[in-house]
């Protein structure tokens, strides 16, 4: 199939990354599941596209057919799903088939699955982590010893439960956990120390750390974020260590081209791997990077891919921070500051989704932080008063839910 290099297929793309490739000279054709972005994002996705093409994501086999069929009618010269989620094993599937993906599909497994992840790192010794797969309830106790015991790391592997990563703090814990939740699973050692997030550039197998963030949790059960630090404050060795460390599972993964956060954890024996992801952060990380760097991590990754070499290394000039919101659950009554925080100059995006009447639902995961905020400062201290002060400035009130009457 004869292609274009400056024509581009973008699954489910922001509108911001259609606009970023334009920028970089690509001719950009998206794909879009009506049911999955709202009104206003569409129409900012077709105003930078050659043509939107609307799809229901879950219907594999019309999935598959609208790639291929708009590769070859288009003579498309990559395919691109730089967010992730449903729908995109097919899509980088049809694209490898067609010679016009970023990377190996399976690399995009590895990398994005857990279990995947823990079985590719097992028995390289810097990076394995000790893990156990099992299929029934009764096999976690025998999981949980050659684990190290506990606290263990359990989560589900069925398609349709709740996979979020679960904190055992003892046989009760576990026995619980277990039974409100679907097998089979997936038991790892739980890891101690600071944890951090590593945003990385790969061309043609060659891997970038463009920078290591810092990333401050709430802790167990589930360890939701709360700051992300960019840059890490680390010191050389620990700083070279990490960089290898993630270098060396995109090598193993196969992963050769684009985006991708690490998240790492820095353990008394070195760093160790929790998790990967490839695309681009949901969390606010690009914008630290560049705040912080005077990089652009999405418009970088169009410019690398159209020179096909790595970027200057840039260093950090200033410090940035995310802080996310932590509101009780209830109905929110009341919210005052909030037109105060945005007009702080050094300030650069907040937001509470959020509006009085509204209920509040309780934080579970990252998915469902309440909201956030950016700022940047002088270095780390500044960085961390204005953080601090925004959080006092913005106020809200919200109304417990009510008890429910015991049965």
């Amino acid at each position: 199939m004869q292609t274009r290099p400056d024509r581009m297929l973008m699954v489910l793309p922001r509108a911001r990354l259609v606009r970023k490739a334009v920028a970089a000279g690509y001719q950009v054709w998206s794909v879009a599941d009506p049911e999955l972005c709202d009104a206003a994002e569409h129409g900012d996705v077709a105003r930078y596209s050659e043509q939107v093409l609307t799809v229901d994501l879950a219907d594999e086999p019309a999935l598959r057919a609208l790639v291929v069929r708009t590769a070859r009618e288009y003579r498309i010269g990559h395919v691109m799903y730089l967010g992730g989620g449903v729908g995109m094993r097919p899509v980088l599937e049809e694209a490898h088939k067609l010679g016009i993906s970023a990377n190996p599909p399976q690399a995009h497994r590895l990398l994005g699955d857990r279990a995947a992840l823990r079985e590719l790192l097992h028995g390289h010794g810097r990076l394995s982590v000790r893990f156990r797969r099992v299929e029934l309830p009764a096999e976690l106790p025998g999981a949980v010893q050659e684990s190290g015991g506990h606290p263990v790391v359990v989560s589900s592997l069925a398609r349709d439960a709740d996979r979020r990563p679960f904190l055992t703090s003892g046989p009760g814990t576990l026995e619980a956990w277990a039974g409100r939740t679907q097998g089979p699973y997936l038991v790892e050692e739980f890891l101690v120390g600071p944890q951090y997030t590593v945003s990385t550039l790969s061309v043609d197998g060659m891997h970038q750390v463009v920078g290591i963030t810092a990333t401050r949790t709430e802790g167990p059960p589930h360890f939701v974020a709360l700051e992300h630090v960019h840059p890490a404050p680390l010191g050389e060795r620990e700083d070279a260590e990490i960089r290898s460390a993630v270098c060396a599972l995109l090598d193993l993964a196969g992963f050769e081209n684009g985006p991708a956060d690490t998240t790492v954890v820095l353990t008394g024996t070195g760093p160790r791997v929790i998790s990967a992801r490839p695309g681009f952060s949901r969390d606010g990380i690009p914008l630290l990077l560049r705040l912080a760097r005077g990089i652009d991590l999405e418009a970088a990754f169009f410019q690398t891919l159209t020179l096909g070499e790595c970027l200057p290394h840039t260093d950090a000039v200033r410090t940035s921070a995310a802080g996310f919101f932590q509101l009780p659950p209830g109905r929110l009554t009341a919210v005052t500051g909030l037109d105060e925080v945005r007009a702080l100059s050094h300030v650069h995006a907040v937001h509470l989704p959020f509006r009085p009447g509204d209920l509040v639902p309780g934080t579970a995961d990252g998915a469902t932080v309440h909201g956030f905020v950016v700022v940047d400062g002088a270095d780390a201290d500044e960085t961390a008063e204005r953080l601090a002060a925004v959080r006092r400035l913005l106020r809200t009130e919200v109304e417990p839910p009510a008890l429910s009457p015991p049965s």
